[in-house]
């Protein structure tokens, strides 16, 4: 069956909650959102405000950074672990994430970059370590006195007991309970999750079953590809095979997506009521979007959907940046239209921007800047700005 890009874009951003008004945000709002988006990345760059709270305030109306805290931190109905990077995550899931634990758990052993970070007494320093919080209770890594010759000469150049305390972490045994100022503060998952840490790992075709059925039903239509790739839980051609099965029993259609600059249609698998899903969103809307954005994520995706080329370049050296270090692509309708490059500086309370650079063929009236002035001044709000403003800059159209 033949799909549009446009057909296939309109069903994602519905589903990823970006073609309908924003909801008043609450606590349970946030938890409401964060299971129809199936995860929030969480991110530290900082340089405008941080990946999860600009996601959920664009999808939210008034959202508070305590509004998330409540659901990590209060009544735990949200988990911080991995998908494709840092999450949060219903708690509900969290059998399915015994699989990632036990794949996480076995790293060290087999991992010379962890070997390297434990100066190759991995053991030792691991059970140090899960003492210490088992006897003191919540800790960090800063309270952990690192060795007398240790040189961090970088992000991931961790000191032994932080590494202990990553792969606690990211093998199930430690939980992320608190962040302060966005350092992790971990603690046992049994003190953290008392009613999660007993329970079994989900068993191998339900697990493969539920990262499928979850995915395809967040995304709408996609490629074996971005199925498995949505929670990074299962392969490629483990998602190829229940997606294919799914077809034959009348879950999912076979479908063909033209791009939408042209090319060889794409293979993907389609819920059956997908045109229903199809709706057009406001085209009178305007949004910002944040570069970890669940809609975005996938370049190969935007481009295909969008026509839209868009990179992340914040660790690219600044002399070779197209556009700039914390790029937002700015959503009109179903269209990603251009972008613009902001920067927060906290102390002037000042929202500095750069751009905007509108895609070829987008026509920059007085309503078009009118409707990205709202979105500035909606973002202005969001991160505590008093006032937003252009800085000498590039206003182009892309060629």
């Amino acid at each position: 069956m033949p799909l549009r890009a446009e057909d296939a874009r309109r069903v994602l951003l519905h589903l990823q909650g970006l073609s309908t008004p924003p909801k008043r945000s609450s606590p349970k709002a946030v938890q409401t959102l964060v299971e129809k988006l199936g995860y929030v990345q969480i991110d530290s760059i900082n340089v405008v405000e941080r990946a999860h709270h600009l996601i959920l305030g664009t999808r939210l109306e008034g959202y508070r950074q305590s509004h998330l805290a409540h659901a990590l931190e209060k009544n735990r109905s949200l988990f911080e672990h991995w998908t494709h990077d840092a999450c949060a995550i219903p708690s509900k899931w969290f059998a399915h994430w015994r699989h990632r634990f036990a794949r996480y758990g076995d790293r060290v052993r087999r991992n010379a970059w962890w070997q390297g970070r434990f100066r190759g007494n991995p053991e030792e320093t691991i059970r140090r370590t899960l003492e210490r919080i088992r006897s003191e209770g919540p800790l960090r890594a800063r309270d952990f006195e690192p060795p007398h010759d240790h040189e961090s000469g970088g992000w991931w150049e961790w000191h032994p007991e932080k590494a202990a305390l990553e792969h606690l972490w990211r093998s199930g045994e430690l939980a992320i309970v608190r962040r302060e100022r966005f350092e992790k503060v971990y603690d046992l998952t049994e003190r953290a999750f008392p009613d999660l840490h007993g329970m079994q790992a989900s068993e191998t075709e339900e697990h493969h079953a539920w990262a499928c059925r979850e995915a395809i039903h967040r995304i709408g239509i996609g490629s074996a590809k971005e199925v498995a790739h949505f929670f990074h839980a299962i392969s490629i051609a483990e998602a190829r095979s229940w997606c294919a099965e799914a077809v034959r029993r009348g879950e999912l259609v076979d479908v063909l997506v033209a791009p939408e600059r042209g090319g060889k249609p794409v293979r993907a698998f389609a819920l059956p009521d997908w045109k229903r899903l199809a709706k057009a969103p406001d085209e009178e809307r305007l949004m910002l979007l944040c570069p970890f954005d669940p809609v975005i994520r996938e370049r190969d995706r935007v481009e295909r959907l969008f026509g839209f080329d868009y990179r992340f370049e914040a660790f690219v050296p600044a002399p070779k940046r197209v556009y700039g270090y914390y790029v937002l692509p700015i959503l009109e309708g179903d269209r990603l239209i251009g972008r613009i490059d902001p920067k927060f500086d906290r102390a002037a309370e000042t929202l500095s921007v750069r751009g905007p650079w509108w895609e070829q063929g987008v026509k920059a009236d007085t309503r078009r800047r009118r409707r990205l002035a709202d979105a500035l001044d909606g973002l202005v709000q969001q991160i505590g700005a008093t006032r937003w403003r252009f800085d000498a800059h590039r206003t182009s159209t892309r060629s």
